[in-house]
Order: structure tokens, then sequence, then C-alpha cells
């Protein structure tokens, strides 16, 4: 059910005078979400819009040939043929928001385009709806408060997953060992299929499979072995998995870790190094977010990479952090709300609670090697941790 007298509230709150929700052919799956769309539902080839204001009845504006395009949501139905119609519709409904001035309304836009992932309306439809008079302001806040919150039984869905992952990690890198011990040749893409094998025996999902990356394929931050296209692991290899999964059921919650290790009984002193320097920008920026929760104070996912990235800056390897530190987490790996960024984007949006995101700062050697380290974090209301499991403080050896 969509939460009108929620997002109503949130509205209130925020002196936004209205929601306006756009789309046209799917271009805004946030829009599809929020309101619940179903997939394979009535046909929608034609633009239609859905008004939620700060307080009265939705305003459902609809194509004459698609009538029932939005017939699950509540409020009033107006149905139009031709262009025209279709603007004075929405001018009239914009401007009876706030009689007498510009009336705020949030759309799917970020100015600048500074938050891609909510800047999902078209430049021409920002203008059309500026042209009336009308005051639009990113609905950025309102999506990670109705997109990316969970709730308590998702949480526990994550907890979960991340739960498996720290044991399948563990259990991925002892095949490792165990293979090469028994002199088995062994690829990337090898323990990639025992990674999924074990996804599938625990009733997990995930969209994509898992990163084995080695060497030089360990600096490609995106790497994914295949069948055709992979490469053998050996004895004084430096090994990256990150894996990622859900349970198998609705409305679960991903979970998203990275360890990384070293085929042999000593790992030499660079790796060490390196491997240390990532662990503890990983645990600052972790400890950043727990203590300014804990003490109430409102942080941005930028704020939270400045923290994680000035540790590997100083210790001189600022160019090699070459991604954000982290990313919403929700039922699908990459959520909608704040990531942990201010390098891609300048990513202000504040971390609320009931929120999940990956802290996971790496440094990429190409050619050579490359440290990731991952982990998967929860605020609640006054507390922020670490979930699933504890994070790897050392790098493996993986035939000591």
């Amino acid at each position: 059910m969509v939460r009108i007298a929620e997002i109503q509230s949130a509205l209130k709150e925020a002196n936004i005078d209205g929601w306006l929700f756009y789309s046209f052919r799917g271009n805004d799956p946030i829009a599809g979400e929020i309101l619940e769309m179903a997939p394979g539902g009535p046909m929608a080839t034609r633009r239609w819009l859905y008004l939620i204001p700060q307080t009265g009845e939705p305003v459902k504006i609809v194509h004459s040939i698609e009538r029932d395009t939005l017939a699950h949501l509540p409020g009033r139905k107006l149905i139009y043929l031709p262009w025209k119609q279709l603007h004075g519709f929405i001018k009239d409904e914009l401007l009876a928001l706030a009689p007498g001035r510009a009336p705020r309304v949030a759309m799917q836009y970020s100015p600048n385009g500074a938050i891609p992932y909510v800047s999902r309306v078209d430049a021409g439809t920002i203008e059309l709806i500026r042209s009336f008079g009308v005051e639009v302001v990113t609905s950025a806040t309102l999506v990670a408060t109705f997109e990316s919150t969970v709730s308590d039984e998702q949480l526990a869905s994550h907890e979960t997953a991340a739960k498996y992952l720290y044991e399948i990690v563990q259990n991925a890198f002892d095949e490792v060992g165990r293979r090469l011990k028994n002199r088995m040749p062994t690829t990337e893409y090898d323990i990639q299929r025992n990674i999924m094998n074990a996804f599938a025996d625990r009733g997990m999902v995930t969209h994509d499979a898992p990163i084995v990356g080695v060497n030089g394929n360990a600096a490609s931050p995106h790497y994914e072995p295949t069948i055709d296209l992979n490469a053998p692991i050996k004895e004084g290899d430096f090994v990256l998995i990150d894996l990622w999964a859900k349970l198998m059921e609705p409305a679960s919650i991903y979970a998203d870790i990275t360890w990384t290790g070293f085929v042999g009984k000593q790992a030499p002193d660079e790796m060490t190094r390196v491997f240390n320097i990532v662990r503890d920008a990983r645990d600052a920026a972790a400890q950043f977010v727990i203590d300014a929760v804990r003490a109430g104070r409102p942080i941005s996912g930028a704020q939270v990479d400045d923290v994680s990235r000035g540790v590997i800056v100083k210790a001189g390897y600022g160019e090699h952090f070459i991604h954000r530190t982290g990313h919403s987490i929700q039922t699908e790996i990459h959520g909608n709300g704040a990531n942990i960024d201010n390098l891609e984007t300048e990513d202000s949006r504040l971390l609320i609670p009931r929120t999940l995101f990956s802290i996971e700062p790496g440094i990429y050697l190409e050619g050579r090697f490359g440290v990731r380290s991952e982990i998967d974090m929860y605020v609640g209301e006054r507390e922020a941790r670490v979930t699933g499991g504890s994070p790897q403080r050392e790098l493996l050896c993986v035939l000591a």
C-alpha cells in the first residue's frame, strides 16, 4: 500500500507543497517503486503524472487510451488527450497547491545533476513545470525516506544474509587453500562457482555473480571472471573476493562484503601495508558514523567519504582510490538512499535512520594487485553498527 499519509507528513515537515511523479515509458524507476507499479500491469506508453499534495486528495493525470495506468492508486483522475489539455491540467493542479504564491514541488531532479541516481525527470519537463510559475525542488531526501528505509523484518533478512556472506567468503578462501594443497588446478571461475553453489545451498540469490580477482585483476574494481575469461590461482598470488546476495524471500535486503588474501604462508610487506591502510580507512569511516549517530549529529554521505579518503590520501595512495567509499543497500544491491561519496558525486544527502550502506575503500595498483575491504552498516535512531559479523582485520594468508 502506497504510504500517502506518511508522504504528506514528510512534505509538511519539509515545507514542500507537493510531490509530483512523472513517467514516460518507465523512464523513472523510482516512481514505479514508490508508487508500487506492478511489473506487467496496465500498459503505460503515454505520459502519466501523479501528484501527492501536502494536504488533500492525490491527483492522477492519465492519457485517454490508458485510463487504468494508475488504477491501483487513490485519488481524483483527470484524463487528457491533446497535449494542450495535459499542460492545462498540470498547471491548474500545481498552482492550486499554493494560491497566491509559487508552489514548491518535489520531483525526481537533482540541481546541476549532482546526484544522478535521483535525476530521472528530463530537462524539458522540468522547464515546462517551471514555466507555470512553480519552484521545482529535489525529491532526494523524500526518495531516501520512502525508498531506502527498511523494516525490522527486512533488517533481519539483511543480517542473516550478511552472516552467511562472512561464512561463505572464509570458506571460499579455505577452498583455494584446499585445492592448491591437493595440487588441483584452480581458477577465478572455479572459486566463483563455489560461491554461487554456497548461495544456492543457503537459499540466497544475487543479480550478478561475485568478483574473484587475482593479482592485476584485483586492481580492476568491477572485474568479473567468466567461463571464457578467467585467470589461474597459484601460490604467491593475491586474491580479492567481493560477494553480494540476499535471501530468496519477498522484500529481502542485500548484503555485500569484500575480503582479500595472499596465497602463501606470509604476505609480502607491501601487500600487508596496503591492506592495513585500507582497513584503517574503513574503520575510520565506520567510527565517524557511529560517533555522529550516537551524538545525534547529522552527517552526509560525502562527509563519510571524506574521512575514509583522507586516511588513504595521507598515506600517499590517494590517486589509487578510484571510486566512492560506499553505496546505499536495499532490495537491490545499489539502493536509492545516500551513497558514501564525495568523489564521483557530491552526495549531500544525510544518512537517515533505518538505512543500510556499504563502507568499502580501496587501493588499486594497476597491473599488480588491488585491496578493497568492505563492510555493511546500519543506522538506527541513535545507534549505528556494522552488520553480519566481524570485519576482516588482517590480510589472510591462505596457506599459513
